[in-house]
This record gives structure tokens, C-alpha cells and sequence, in this order.
């Protein structure tokens, strides 16, 4: 079974942007000592501050879903709520 990449695209609101770095920082130890999770990269856009994407690769969509279930992310989706202006999630196949 080949590995799940996944592209998350965060726009933090006008205003928000600093405490929706923080909350992501946050993410990032508990998320790597999870089951499945071999890269969980967080980077922010150089031209647009506000933007942040994490890259993820998982050993399976499995271990993605109980990751998004995960106490952390739900705690940090509660503190996030009212700061964000997207979010989109892409499941990516690698192909080279």
C-alpha cells in the first residue's frame, strides 16, 4: 500500500494571523507521535502572511481519519473557530 500525501490550505483572517500560527505550532508534536504520520511539514506563504499549508504523509487513510478525530485537532479546530477565512484539505497522489 503506498502512502497518502495530504496539501491542508489554512487562511487565517484579517487580524487573526498570529494566533492562528500558534495553534498550528501546537499541532505539530502531537501530531508527529502519532500512529501513520511520517511528515507533518507546516509552512507559511512568503507573498501572503495569512496563509499557511501544512504538507502531511501518512501511511494510510485510516491513520489520516483518526488523526483528524484526534483530541488535539479538535481542540485546535475550538480555538481556531471565527479566525479562519478557509480551509482546504487535498488528498494528493504522488506520481513521480
Amino acid at each position: 500500500m503506498s502512502t497518502l500525501f495530504v496539501n491542508a490550505v489554512i487562511v487565517a483572517k484579517h487580524g487573526s494571523i498570529d494566533l492562528v500560527k500558534a495553534e498550528l505550532l501546537k499541532l505539530i508534536p502531537p501530531t508527529l507521535n502519532e500512529n501513520g504520520c511520517i511528515q507533518y511539514l507546516l509552512h507559511q506563504d512568503q507573498g501572503n502572511p495569512a496563509q499557511f499549508i501544512f504538507y502531511e504523509e501518512w501511511t494510510n487513510q485510516a491513520e489520516l481519519d483518526l488523526h483528524l478525530e484526534s483530541n488535539h485537532i479538535k481542540a485546535g479546530q475550538a480555538a481556531m473557530d471565527g479566525h479562519l477565512e478557509t480551509i482546504n484539505i487535498n488528498l494528493l497522489n504522488k506520481i513521480s
